[in-house]
């Protein structure tokens, strides 16, 4: 191509401006732009912001790519010092579900990948998904589980209430137990009751409130902690930035008494966007004795200081009373799935979270972004923890209080920058963590009622412990790009944790009906410190103008153990003295990308490693020759396995068509094993492992209505590391193999909207838990045919 010069030769300039969606004017961050004569190649930033080196007055040419926009090769002509010039980026069209959705939101349909640099995030060489909640069909008022994740594959769903009120969901070879083998997030700040000794998540944000899902498997062990689960992010929405004030209603009433309203408003005023939801449910699901109420509200501000800078302050509570039906044996199951044997049990959880975040941009390419957190909660149970083939004697109730105050700080640091004119990334950042749960159990009232107090306050019956943590982290990592096309991920986290536990603890003997025959109190202290490195890599090839991508990676994982490790009084649990933490890692490789506007696919394979893995096994008391699960370091274990997912548009990319025919399948397998267990343990498979599991989803559709039928399959599997059929409590034994269909349809017509929907349209009877305490113990039956319908309203 030939250089054009100009009237005054040796002058010099540069071109500056924003990359913007053409026609909507959006900003788009982080475009690879190429200047063909100079050979200079740079990266927009955040903010969509570019700005060239200095160059001679000139003609150049820019090829400027995005993954989700045309490829678009344009020329400036540079005649001034400073030349200000905005490039369109024109967004590539799908026509998925209800919409006409644009690729540059990284989806199609509900299911979509997060960008390589997303805020102060590097996703890229990782198997991160993200789901766009605004595109999930199903019932999200009650947060079914079900359907909002049937897009990720292999994952294995808790299903313990009717008002998704804690998220239940594990993968490769994980229990699903309140989300507590990953990393779970809001906004980027821990959600947790603690992060290091009781990573458990007794809250889960209510999905009308979310924007997106971020799913990072694995290898988010080094930016985010050494999760074997990986990171789980809520992106919560934000306000209208283009109006002053704008929100919606939403009303669903529900089989079983389900009765939910959600209200959401918001928007931007001069520098100030901001944006609130309240969000009420109550209901009584499809057993006696399981009536719930629950509360959730959140607001957050955002204050622009400048264009550079930005401060938010956020809070969000939930409070929620349920009552808890008890499990149910084996033979109970088969005959009288929906009968309830506890009237007395009761679960109360008080939920604060805060944050304080603020990101400067100091150029272009150097972005910090801090963050202050802090979580104030409860969580209190209240009830007769017996086995569940035990009558309930109807005297005083067991009562465990668990309080929770912790403190955190995350600054992270991303700076992009040119090798041989190659755009690279850095990211670096340190964590400070402060935690100090305390747990008490003894005797509450003996009544019936939600009585949440120990008759002995100054002498509980059974443990009054303080678990102190403390937590430094430091992590870098880089994006080497050794080409357009490659990519090099390595990375680096040193971690120092210190976990404490400080009480006291009473030794308890029960007869054959459940009576104390004996009661030892003893004093204890245990510390635990210790400070490790854990090292990752990732790889990421893209092939065919970015639209088919080849990743890989490998990174270490640790997990420590939990406070109730440490020491909790249950009749049906008992706790090994010299429990150790758990070390392993993650290693994912595998292709994704979309083909001809018309499918989107991710086949990965992958492969977990588990050492001093902790699990369940059956063991009898040498007394009262009654069954109980105790939980030690079993062996090592190791899970390999196949995850994929594949979305059609059957009719294209079609703008000037009103039909829309979808369908999404997802598929996974999974082998998983101990390893070097001896006698019962060896060879068996690891417990809460399905190795088949898979959805079918079908979506059809005409203009603002759309009809999708969803089909989930999953395999048998055991619930402990014996690999026991049944045990008479109920507690151990096969989960058997069990498949929904669920169905949906939505409206909308102007500012209304409707949704209703059936779920477990068969009415299927089946169960996905085995309880070792609350809600049961014993067998938790999942829910039969229910309906919904919710009507919304815009304004």
């Amino acid at each position: 191509m030939s250089f054009l010069s100009v009237a005054q030769e040796g002058q010099k300039g540069h071109i500056q401006g924003f990359v913007l969606v053409a026609q909507s004017n959006e900003k788009i961050p982080f475009c690879h732009i190429k200047i063909i004569e100079s050979g200079d190649q740079f990266i927009s930033d955040e903010n969509g912001f570019f700005k060239t080196p200095i160059l001679s007055f000139g003609e150049y040419h820019f090829v400027i790519s995005n993954v989700g926009y045309g490829l678009d090769t344009l020329s400036i002509l540079l005649s001034e010092p400073i030349l200000k010039h905005n490039i369109e980026l024109a967004p590539i069209f799908y026509t998925i579900g209800p919409h006409t959705v644009v690729a540059n939101k990284q989806h199609v349909g509900a299911i979509g990948r997060i960008k390589p640099i997303e805020g102060v995030m590097i996703a890229q060489g990782k198997k991160a998904d993200v789901i766009n909640l605004s595109y999930v069909a199903g019932n999200v008022a009650t947060n079914n589980a079900r359907q909002i994740y049937s897009s990720i594959p292999g994952l294995n769903i808790w299903e313990s209430d009717g008002a998704g009120i804690q998220l239940g969901i594990g993968g490769r070879g994980l229990s699903p137990s309140r989300t507590a083998n990953y990393n779970t997030r809001q906004n980027g700040y821990d959600i947790s009751a603690d992060a290091l000794g009781y990573p458990e998540s007794y809250y889960t944000p209510p999905s009308q409130a979310i924007d997106q899902v971020q799913f990072i498997k694995g290898a988010g062990s080094l930016q985010y902690g050494p999760q074997f689960g990986g990171v789980i992010n809520f992106k919560l929405k934000k306000g209208n930035r283009y109006r002053p004030f704008s929100g919606s209603y939403q009303k669903t009433f529900g089989s079983f008494g389900v009765n939910t309203s959600f209200l959401e408003v918001g928007g931007k005023k001069k520098r100030v966007q901001y944006y609130g939801f309240f969000n009420w449910k109550k209901g009584n699901e499809w057993r006696p004795n399981s009536a719930y109420e629950v509360i959730t509200a959140g607001a957050n501000i955002h204050y622009y200081i400048t264009e550079n800078s930005l401060i938010n302050f956020e809070f969000t509570k939930m409070s929620y009373l349920a009552q808890q039906p008890g499990g149910l044996t084996d033979y109970e199951f088969n005959t009288t799935p929906f009968i309830s044997k506890r009237e007395r049990n009761w679960f109360q959880v008080d939920w604060n979270l805060w944050s304080i975040n603020h990101k400067h941009s100091f150029n272009s390419k150097n972005i910090l972004n801090t963050k202050v957190f802090g979580l104030i909660a409860s969580r209190k149970a209240l009830g007769f923890l017996g086995q569940i083939n035990r009558v309930d004697p109807m005297q005083e109730r067991n009562l465990i209080v668990g309080n929770f105050n912790n403190i955190g700080v995350e600054s992270k640091y991303l700076k992009l920058y040119d090798i041989n004119e190659i755009p690279q990334a850095l990211l670096m950042g340190v964590r400070l963590y402060r935690g100090n749960s305390t747990g008490q159990q003894g005797f509450g009232t003996s009544s019936k009622s939600p009585d949440f107090y120990f008759i002995n306050h100054t002498e509980l019956e059974f443990s009054d412990y303080s678990f102190p943590s403390k937590n430094a982290a430091i992590f870098v990592e880089n994006i080497f790009r050794l080409n357009e096309k490659t990519s090099i991920v390595p990375g680096i986290r040193a971690e120092w944790i210190s976990t404490k536990a400080e009480g006291s603890y009473n030794s308890i003997t029960y007869d054959l009906a459940d009576n104390i025959i004996d009661n030892t109190t003893y004093y204890a202290s245990r510390e635990n410190e210790r400070s490790f490195v854990i090292f990752g890599i990732g790889l990421d090839h893209a092939f065919k103008q970015d639209t088919t991508h080849l990743y890989a990676n490998f990174s270490q994982n640790y997990r420590s153990i939990n406070f109730t490790d440490m020491q909790i009084v249950n009749p049906n649990f008992r706790i090994d003295p010299d429990l150790e933490d758990e070390r392993g890692f993650n290693s994912d490789i595998g292709v994704k990308g979309f083909i001809n506007n018309l499918l989107y696919y991710d086949l990965s394979v992958y492969g977990l490693f588990y050492n001093n893995r902790i699990g369940t096994t059956i063991e009898k008391d040498s007394i009262l020759f009654s069954t109980y699960q105790y939980r030690t370091n079993i062996s090592q274990s190791l899970s390999l396995g196949f995850e994929g997912v594949i979305q059609v548009n059957w009719l294209g990319s079609k703008p000037e068509t009103k039909w829309k025919l979808n369908t999404l399948g997802n598929y996974s397998y999974t082998w998983s094993r101990y390893l070097d267990a001896e006698g019962v343990y060896a060879n068996k498979f690891v417990e809460l492992v399905p190795p088949v599991n898979w959805k079918l989803i079908t979506q059809i559709g005409y203009s603002d209505l759309l009809l999708s039928l969803q089909y989930s399959w999953v395999h048998w599997q055991y619930s402990d590391a014996s690999n026991s059929l049944s045990q008479p409590n109920a507690v151990n034994g096969v989960i058997p193999t069990y498949d929904i269909l669920d169905l949906s349809l939505s409206y909308s017509y102007e500012e209304l909207n409707f949704r209703c929907g059936m779920n477990n349209l068969l009415n299927e009877i089946y169960f996905t838990r085995r309880a070792t305490a609350y809600p049961g113990p014993g067998i938790i039956t999942a829910a039969p045919r229910n309906f919904y319908f919710t009507f919304g309203l815009n304004f």
